[in-house]
């Protein structure tokens, strides 16, 4: 072959496989079981850090793994577009004027817990008026939108002081185990989670107070409507054969 043909079907080459990795995504984990956290060799791990990292392979696109930071930090940076996308984000009117959404790649559900012995005294609560009828003490996380049920009865459970809130999911199952509330509310995978570690029995109830799906939530400045089409076109793939579905429930997680 010539060298300058040779040369020219090497550029072509290098023309057709670039622009699939040039897709490069920056992303800031938290310490989050099950679905972002570092097994006993350090390694990060997760049902979602592993459904991202099937995603992004399908994809095209490269995963590059910032330092870990807190939610509010992490929030301000991808504001910032210094992070191009965030796990597990609920679609809302307002995310839209600065992110794109992806498809659904799983369901989140929030749970309340109590612990055992006190699971008859409750079992018949079917809402937060329920909770706020029989005048129940709540531990609440302290960040995060737990459905509009829960919204309207905020004010009351404030006004009465039989809320409490917590930063982490540890602290949380802590205060339950202590008798620092009732019920505590939380996503319901990572409170079974963290109870299990801390060798704390928790109860659920059966009414579960939101239930939606959650999304990969793109930074709009930083990121593409090519590399969302994309990462769109993984996931519906990967549901289709399965992949996510098997990722899934080698964690346990819906």
């Amino acid at each position: 072959m010539l060298p300058a043909m040779r040369l020219l079907l090497t550029a072509l080459l290098f023309q057709l496989v670039i622009p699939a990795w040039a897709c490069t995504l920056r992303l800031a984990p938290e310490e989050w079981p099950p679905y972002f956290y570092h097994n006993d060799k350090a390694v990060l791990t997760g049902v979602d850090y592993d459904l991202l990292v099937a995603i992004l392979s399908h994809a095209g696109c490269a995963l590059q793994v910032e330092k870990e930071m807190p939610p509010a930090r992490r929030n301000v940076l991808f504001q910032q577009g210094k992070l191009d996308l965030l796990m597990a984000a609920s679609l809302t009117e307002e995310r839209r004027g600065y992110a794109r959404f992806s498809l659904p790649y799983r369901q989140e559900t929030v749970g309340l817990f109590t612990l055992p012995e006190k699971l008859d005294k409750f079992r018949r609560i079917d809402s937060f008026q329920g909770i706020v009828a029989q005048r129940v003490s709540l531990l609440a996380p302290r960040l995060g939108y737990y459905g509009d049920d829960y919204e309207r009865a905020l004010p009351l459970l404030n006004a009465e002081g039989r809320r409490s809130t917590f930063g982490t999911f540890e602290q949380g199952i802590k205060m339950l185990e202590a008798g620092r509330g009732d019920l505590i509310m939380g996503d319901a995978n990572a409170l079974r989670h963290i109870a299990r570690a801390q060798n704390v029995k928790i109860a659920p109830l059966a009414y579960i107070p939101y239930r939606a799906p959650v999304h990969i939530m793109l930074n709009a400045a930083s990121t593409t409507q090519a590399q969302l089409t994309r990462i769109n076109h993984a996931i519906a793939q990967l549901e289709q054969n399965g992949a996510l579905a098997a990722i899934r429930a080698r964690y346990g997680v819906n």
